[in-house]
């Protein structure tokens, strides 16, 4: 398999190998591959965890069981930390 680096890429990943964080180009490569994976694999167990809850969201909400929008304001901010105000 050969790989076309962009000269910033290429210029990026000599720079690894020569300051020996890497034996090779190569590994540099495969490095960042696994690093890639391993998001990928995050973003997709994030992902699934969000569509289960807005599946549990619908359950609650067909059973009737709803919030009013002031408290939906206020578990969104102490969930995500956003400043009231």
């Amino acid at each position: 398999m050969n790989v076309s680096l962009t000269p910033e890429l290429e210029r990026y990943v000599t720079s690894k190998v020569k300051e020996g964080l890497y034996a090779s180009q190569s590994e540099v490569v495969r490095h960042g591959l696994r690093l890639l994976i391993e998001r990928d694999e995050l973003l997709d167990a994030r992902i699934a965890e969000l569509r289960a809850e807005v599946a549990e969201g619908f359950e609650e909400a067909r059973r009737g069981e709803l919030i009013e929008d002031d408290e939906v304001i206020r578990r969104l901010q102490a969930r995500t930390k956003i400043p009231s105000g």
